[in-house]
C-alpha cells in the first residue's frame, strides 16, 4: 500500500473499523493502529493526516490510554472523535470533566459553516453522541466550531496547527452528513487526491503477486465464498495454471452451489487454472450420523474438511504458496491491528494442517473490508450471482439443520431456502437485507394437507439487518412476500408442513441457528 494514507489511531472504541471503511469510502487508504504504536513508526508511514478514534474511558485518568504530545506537533492534520477529541484537549492543556448532562443518541447539532470541517453541510443536525464526559476547557488556540443545547463543545478547531475535534460520531450512518464531514477532513483538509480505487488496487495487486511467485506453485482451498472466490482469481490471473484449487462439496451448500462454483472455476469456466472438485457428500453425512450436538458438527465438518483437503495436497505435492481469503476484519477482530479485544482467532492458515507443505501464505485481500472486496470481485469480472450471495458460515448447511444432518433433510433447507431466496429477489429486497436464508427446526407437527393427516417438519425463516454482523434486527418483510414464500414451501417441498419467521435480535439471539 505505497500510497497515500490516513491512519486510525484505535484507544478502544467500538467503530474503528467504521471510521477506516468510511475514510476509504472518500477513496482514501486507511488502516487502524493500537494507541500504543511507537511515534516514530506513525512518522515512517508519512500519513497524510491522523484520526484518534473514541474510547471507553476517561482521559483524566491515570491508566487511561493516552498519547505524545509530539503526536500533535508532527505538522500532520490530527482529528479526535469522542474520546479521541478529549484526549487531545487533556493533552494539550484543555479540561476535561464529567458531564453534568449524559448525551447518548441523537442529538440536534448546530455548526459554525465556515469551518473547513463543515463546509457544504447544514447548519444544525442530528448526530450520534454517546459520552459521560465533555470538554469544559477548550486547549489554548482553540475555538468551538459546534455545539448544543446541553454540550457547548461539540466541535472544535485549531486551524492554524491543523487540529480538529469532534465530540459526536461522523463515522455512524445516525449522523447526518457524517460521510461529508470526514471527507472534508481527509479531502480538504488533509489535501488527499483520493488514488484509492479498486481498479487500480486490483491492477497493482495482480502485478504484485505475478512478482512474488515468479514460477512457484499456489494452492488455494476454495469454498466458492466470496472472499475464497475472489482471492482465487486474482491469482488466477497473475500466475494462471500454475494455481492449483481444491474445491471440497461437502454436501452441505446450498441448491446447486457446487455446480455454479465449478462453471466459474472448472475447465469450461473462464479461467486457466488446475480446478479439483472433491464430491464428498456421503462422507460427511457418515459422519454426521446420529450427531446431534450443534459444536460437535462444526469440528466434524472441520475437521473432515481439513482431511479431505490434505488428501488431495499430498497428490499435488509441494507447493510453494498457500492463498488464504483473509480480509481486513479477520485482522483486526483477531487484535492484530488497533485496540479491540480478540474476536476471534486470526486464521492464517484457516485451519488446515502442518503436513501440508508450503513455503508461505498468500493473503491477497488482508487489507480490504467486505464490501471492498466484492468490489474487487466485480473488477475482476467475477459473475454478480457469486459476488453478491449471501454470507455462508464453514459448515454450511450443517448448522442451519437443527439436530442430526441426514441427506433427507440437506434436501429439504436446500429446497426451502432456494424458494425464500428466489422470492426475496423477485421482491427486490435482496440487497436491502443483511442476510437471510431457510433453516430446518428439528420440531414435527400435525397438519392438513389434501385432507390428510401429515405429520412433518417445520421451516425457520431468517431475515437480518445489521452493519457489522456483531449486532442484528430482524428485518421487515412485507407480509404479502411471506405469504408468498410460505406456500410454496408447503406446496413445493416434501416433509414441510408449517413455516415460521424468526423475529428475534442479536442478541439475545444470534444470526445462525447453530
Amino acid at each position: 500500500m505505497n500510497q497515500e494514507k490516513v491512519i486510525v489511531i484505535d484507544f478502544g472504541g467500538q467503530y474503528n473499523q467504521l471510521v477506516a471503511r468510511r475514510v476509504r469510502e472518500c477513496n482514501v487508504y486507511c488502516e487502524i493502529f493500537s494507541y500504543k504504536t511507537d511515534l516514530e513508526q506513525i512518522k515512517a508511514m508519512q500519513p497524510k493526516g491522523i484520526i484518534l478514534t473514541g474510547g471507553p474511558n476517561s482521559c483524566y485518568e491515570a491508566d487511561s490510554p493516552g498519547c505524545t504530545p509530539e503526536l500533535f506537533r508532527l505538522g500532520i492534520p490530527v482529528l479526535g472523535l469522542c474520546y479521541g477529541a478529549q484526549l487531545m484537549m487533556h493533552v494539550l492543556g484543555g479540561k476535561v470533566e464529567k458531564a453534568p448532562v449524559r448525551e447518548y443518541g441523537k442529538t440536534q447539532v448546530s455548526f459554525n459553516t465556515e469551518s473547513p470541517l463543515f463546509a457544504g453541510v447544514p447548519e444544525s443536525a442530528v448526530c450520534w453522541m454517546s459520552h459521560f464526559d465533555y470538554i469544559s476547557e477548550m486547549a489554548p488556540g482553540f475555538e468551538a466550531v459546534a455545539h448544543t443545547a446541553d454540550c457547548p463543545v461539540a466541535a472544535a478547531q485549531n486551524t492554524a496547527d491543523d487540529l480538529y475535534a469532534i465530540q459526536f460520531h461522523p463515522e455512524v450512518l445516525h449522523t447526518q452528513d457524517g460521510t461529508k464531514m470526514l471527507y472534508n477532513f481527509v479531502r480538504g483538509i488533509c489535501g488527499c487526491a483520493g488514488t484509492w480505487k479498486m481498479d487500480s488496487f486490483v491492477e497493482n495487486s495482480i502485478q504484485e503477486l505475478r512478482k512474488k511467485v515468479g514460477n512457484g506453485k499456489v494452492l488455494c482451498a476454495l469454498s466458492g465464498g466470496v472472499d475464497s472466490s475472489v482471492a482465487a482469481v486474482m491469482l488466477a490471473k497473475a500466475v494462471g495454471e500454475q494455481l492449483t484449487c481444491v474445491f471440497v462439496d461437502h454436501g452441505l451448500l446450498r441448491k446447486n452451489e457446487g455446480d455454479e462454483v465449478e462453471a466459474v472455476f472448472g475447465p469450461q469456466g473462464p479461467y486457466k487454472l488446475n480446478f479439483i472438485r472433491v464430491n464428498a457428500q456421503e462422507r460427511f453425512y457418515g459422519k454426521l450420523a446420529g450427531v446431534e450436538e450443534p459444536e460437535r458438527k462444526r469440528k466434524i465438518i472441520g475437521e473432515e474438511f481439513i482431511r479431505v483437503f490434505e488428501e488431495e495436497a499430498k497428490k499435488i505435492g509441494a507447493v510453494d504458496f498457500l492463498v488464504q481469503g483473509t480480509i481486513y476484519p479477520d485482522v483486526v477482530e483477531s487484535g492484530l491491528g488497533g485496540e479491540s479485544a480478540v474476536i476471534k482467532s486470526h486464521h492464517n492458515v484457516g485451519g488446515l494442517p502442518d503436513c501440508v507443505d508450503f513455503k508461505e501464505i498468500i493473503e491477497p485481500l488482508r487489507n480490504l473490508f467486505k464490501d471492498e472486496v466484492r468490489k474487487a470481485g466485480l473488477e475482476l469480472g467475477i459473475p454478480e450471482y457469486l459476488v453478491f450471495r449471501q454470507p455462508f458460515p464453514g459448515p454450511g448447511l450443517g448448522i442451519r439443520i437443527i439436530g442430526e444432518v441426514t441427506a433427507q433433510k440437506v434436501q429439504i433447507v436446500q429446497e426451502a431456502d432456494a424458494i425464500y431466496r428466489e422470492e426475496i429477489a423477485k421482491a427486490g429486497l435482496d440487497r436491502s437485507i443483511g442476510q437471510y436464508f431457510a433453516a430446518l427446526t428439528n420440531m414435527r407437527s400435525v397438519g392438513v394437507m389434501g385432507d390428510e393427516r401429515t405429520y412433518d417438519y417445520a421451516v425457520a425463516l431468517r431475515a437480518v439487518n445489521t452493519v457489522d454482523f456483531m449486532t442484528a434486527e430482524s428485518a421487515e418483510i412485507p407480509f404479502a412476500v411471506l405469504q408468498t414464500v410460505m406456500s410454496r414451501i408447503i406446496n413445493e417441498v416434501r416433509g414441510v408442513n408449517r413455516v415460521f419467521y424468526d423475529l428475534t435480535s442479536k442478541p439475545p439471539g444470534t444470526i445462525e441457528f447453530e
